[in-house]
């Protein structure tokens, strides 16, 4: 068995640079995946997050970069721009020694100076699907026909059909006898699209026996609400979020996939907070996803069923939360979802009551049948609440900036789409001479 990274033959320096950083074994996905790699193979490389699929694909990167570098060699497309900011500092640790020239491309950054950078020809492109398409559809000062990598990390997320107009601009942008590097957390259905995208020889390794994680919650909780559903009592759901963007994920989530709900949490507007709540317990909506600002205060004598789809932290946040069903002689149940590092905190929440919970069983072959369903529609979630949440904070910020400037907002705004129609007309103009030519 492969015990260091000398064994997967990366370059001395790489591995003297992992050593400096503390990082000297390497992972299932790493031991698995790199020899493939620096064999030119195309690799599919599954394994649950924080399992080391970023440097699964730097490292071989860097190695052969360093035998050969020239312009841009490797491009990296991720949903996220949070996720392209981490692999372009997963980069820079390893390559420091090398001098290593990144570009992180994603939405919220002046154009024009990612155009300069892209001109520049860093070594390493890493950016979000719409942004790479706009520089590629834009600008002619910069190709990706001579790359000898094109990485997609979070796969199942860019193939998944929200970003299909997008990628099919960065596949057609790049050479045939590329590398394609596809790495993700779950690929399900996706690998048919997968195996048309990749063009050499495919190598994939999905890591088995995966515990339960994060996202086959969705699945599980779904079941529970469908056996929940059955009835016909008029009782009413609570699903309990760590976090305000978790609940409103989630509430967007099981709204696309049929369960009807409304959110509760701080970062709604009052007038928000409080229309949620109204048709909650007016019972015009019965399932209601909340942060714990749900769990004090609410008198809801119908609540016949409270979710915890993260383990309080707390023995008293439990105690509330709970404490929201079985009222007024009515009878109530709670159930909380654990994943295996949760299991402390369910057992600290049993000693503090001194019950032993009963467990709730969910056949996980009912999960199965639903679970790709559910990870591309909270994906697609995801990237659409990235979206409303960027584009809101950053038509605000472009509108303070102009009238500071003592600049009219709205006559800038159409100053910018004349300019790009005459920039998408001369770009016109240059592809038809061409082809005249």
């Amino acid at each position: 068995m492969t015990e260091t990274f000398s064994d997967l033959q990366l370059c001395p320096w790489i591995v003297r640079q992992l050593g400096t950083v503390g990082i000297t074994t390497p992972t299932a996905v790493q031991v698995n995946c790199i020899p493939q790699i620096l064999a030119g193979k195309d690799v599919i490389g599954v394994a649950k997050t924080g399992s080391g699929k970023t440097l699964a694909f730097a490292l071989p990167i860097l190695h052969m970069l360093a035998e050969e570098p020239y312009g841009i060699f490797a491009v990296i497309v991720t949903p996220t721009r949070e996720l392209a900011f981490q692999i372009r500092d997963s980069f820079a640790i390893i390559g420091k020694c090398m001098n290593l020239r990144q570009s992180v491309v994603v939405g919220g950054l002046d154009m024009i100076a990612q155009s300069q950078e892209l001109a520049r020809k860093p070594h390493i492109v890493i950016g979000t699907p719409g942004r790479l398409s706009d520089h590629l559809n834009s600008c002619d000062t910069f190709h990706f026909k001579k790359i000898k990598f094109l990485v997609l990390d979070e796969a199942d997320k860019l193939l998944g059909g929200y970003f299909d107009s997008d990628m099919k601009s960065i596949f057609s942008a790049v050479p045939e006898n590329r590398q394609t590097l596809l790495f993700s957390a779950t690929m399900t259905d996706t690998l048919d699209k997968v195996k048309q995208v990749a063009k050499n020889d495919m190598f994939l390794w999905q890591q088995s026996n995966q515990v339960k994680t994060v996202e086959q919650l969705h699945g599980y909780l779904v079941e529970t609400l469908r056996k929940f559903n059955t009835k016909d009592d008029g009782g009413s759901i609570i699903i309990f979020t760590d976090t305000c963007k978790n609940c409103q994920l989630l509430s967007m989530t099981l709204n696309i996939i049929g369960f009807k709900n409304v959110a509760l949490h701080n970062m709604m507007r009052q007038s928000e907070r409080l229309a949620s709540l109204h048709r909650f317990k007016s019972n015009h909506v019965t399932l209601l996803v909340a942060t714990d600002l749900a769990s004090r205060g609410l008198d809801i004598p119908l609540v016949e069923l409270i979710i915890n789809y993260a383990v309080p932290v707390t023995i008293k946040d439990y105690i509330h939360r709970v404490g929201r069903t079985a009222r007024a002689g009515k009878t109530g149940y709670a159930i909380t979802l654990v994943t295996p590092n949760e299991i402390q905190l369910l057992k600290d929440i049993e000693d503090g009551i001194n019950t032993k919970l009963l467990e709730f069983t969910i056949k996980s072959k009912d999960v199965a049948k639903i679970f790709t369903q559910i990870s591309v529609t909270k994906g697609e979630c995801e990237i659409k609440l990235e979206e409303c949440k960027f584009f809101e904070k950053k038509e605000i910020y472009k509108k303070k900036k102009l009238i500071l400037e003592g600049k009219d907002p709205d006559l800038q705004e159409k100053i910018l789409k004349r300019l790009k129609e005459e920039k998408k007309k001369k770009k016109e103009q240059k592809h038809k001479k061409q082809k005249t030519e």
